[in-house]
Formats: C-alpha cells, sequence, structure tokens
C-alpha cells in the first residue's frame, strides 16, 4: 500500500506538470555480515531485502525483486495485488531517492550474538565501532558505502535528508555575557560524514544535497526525550517540562556556518 499510494503521488506530480523533481525518502539499514560465514552473508542479504529493496526495487525500477516472491511463497505468505496497481508501479517511479544515515547495522544467523543497543530495527552489535550515549553505532565510512551502494543499484541521484548525532548537551557560559554548548563531539561527527560524502561525490555519486537532523534541539522521535539534543541552537527545555524555551547557539552552529561558506573546503580530512 505504501508503495502504490507513492506511484500514485509520483503519477499526480508528473500528470500535473508541476516543476521540479519528486522523490522518495527511506531509513535505509545499511548492513554488513557480521562475518565471512556464508550463513551470516545470507543473513545480510535477507535484511538489505526486507529493510531495503523491498521497497526501493518499486519505486525506482518499477518491480519487486523476484527473490522477494520466492520468499513469500515458502512461509505461506499471500499478497493480493492487481495487475493494474503492478502497472501503476511500473510507470511511475521517482525522480531521485532521499534517505536518513545515522547507523549502520550487522546482520548474524546466530541466535545469540548480541544486538546492537541503539540499533532501529534488529542487527547485530558491530564490535569495531564506537557508540553514542545511546549505544547508536557511530560509522561515517557507511555513508559512502550506502552512496555508492545505492547509485550502483538505482543509477538515481540521492539526497541526504537527515544526519547527526543525539547527545547530552551541557549549556555553560561563554564568556561574553551569554551562554553556549561546547560540542565538540557532534562537530566530529558531522565533520566526519561530511568528508565521507565528499569522498563519494569523488567516486562519482550524484549527490543531490545534504541536510542535518536537525536545526534546533526538539523532542526525539526514537526516545521521546528532549535530553537527547541533535540541534545546532540549545532550547532550553527539559524532560520534566521546565524551562524557558530561550534558545542558545552551540560552537557547532558556528562550525556548520562556517563550512557551508566555504562549500566544505573547512572540513579536516
Amino acid at each position: 500500500n505504501k508503495v502504490i499510494a507513492t506511484a500514485r503521488a509520483v503519477q499526480i506530480f508528473h500528470e500535473k506538470g508541476y516543476s521540479g523533481q519528486i522523490g522518495a525518502i527511506l531509513n535505509p539499514e545499511v548492513t554488513y555480515a557480521r562475518s565471512s560465514s556464508p550463513a551470516d552473508q545470507k543473513a545480510a542479504r535477507m535484511y538489505d531485502l526486507l529493510y531495503n529493496r523491498i521497497f526501493l526495487d518499486p519505486l525506482v525500477k518499477g518491480e519487486y525483486p523476484e527473490e522477494l516472491f520466492g520468499l513469500l511463497e515458502k512461509h505461506g505468505v499471500a499478497v493480493e495485488y492487481t495487475q493494474e496497481e503492478l502497472l501503476i508501479i511500473k510507470e511511475n517511479t521517482v525522480d531521485f531517492i532521499s534517505f536518513s544515515y545515522y547507523v549502520s547495522v550487522c546482520e548474524s544467523a546466530d541466535p545469540s550474538r548480541v544486538a546492537g543497543e541503539g540499533n532501529l530495527i534488529g542487527g547485530a552489535k558491530n564490535p569495531y565501532l564506537k557508540e553514542s550515549e545511546w549505544g547508536w553505532q557511530i560509522d561515517p565510512q557507511g555513508i559512502r558505502f550506502v552512496l555508492n551502494r545505492f547509485y550502483n543499484r538505482w543509477q538515481k541521484p540521492l539526497f541526504i535528508v537527515e544526519n547527526g548525532l543525539g547527545a547530552k548537551d551541557e549549556l555553560i557560559d561563554d564568556g561574553q555575557g551569554g551562554k553556549t554548548v561546547n560540542d565538540d563531539y557532534r562537530i566530529q561527527y558531522l565533520n566526519d560524514h561530511l568528508v565521507q560524502v565528499g569522498e563519494a561525490i569523488e567516486d562519482g555519486v550524484p549527490v543531490m544535497g545534504y541536510t542535518t537532523w536537525g536545526c534546533i534541539d526538539l523532542v526525539s522521535a526514537s526516545t521521546a526525550q528532549l535530553a537527547k539534543r541533535y540541534g545546532f541552537i540549545y532550547v532550553d527545555r527539559h524532560d520534566d517540562g521546565s524551562g524557558t524555551m530561550a534558545r542558545y547557539r552551540k560552537k557547532s552552529f558556528w562550525w556548520y556556518k562556517d563550512i557551508i561558506a566555504s562549500d566544505g573546503a573547512k572540513l579536516k580530512k
């Protein structure tokens, strides 16, 4: 139903002759096999099928991966659809792919594997990566990996619409009569990811744009907390509802301003 609804929106957009392009957003699961075991390799492939290709193949190529139908039949799952619906999907594919990226995951066939604490949709813990305060595994190289992988498979321009680090920020005096947050950890996270985006562009990937999550602190969608802050601007509001709602620019605000003004030239590789 999601895929059909998206295809119908694309159809209407193009039939109405609106200017611009229309795409779809996915929260992809960037997946590595936990080991070189054939069973783990298969598990990673199935993970990619069920969380990525099941949506992007029909949205971009106009058809579902054949592997999916065999899997559904094997497990006795019947999906009802009409030939007219398949035709709508076939004829109304997106102009570009947009996606959010925060973490990568591992997958393993081992039922005793330890799950990554911050993984949104399962997956095993990756022992080679550092984690955020909420257990989200930090993998800057993963964003280059997914950009190349998506473009190689679907040959569509790509737009990164979410990327950022949730952290507990401490509001301090800035020494000039105001307040700020020295969030060097956020600067490091964003710097490292943007460097990898630049590497992907050099690889030949057409990256349409990049936006962070988010501009100001707000309630975290994953934990319903205000304590998990993402923004460049600190909002004086707390989980218990207290606070003045005053805004304060963090150190990352000024850093990101310089990165934009320099078109990325001030990134540290």
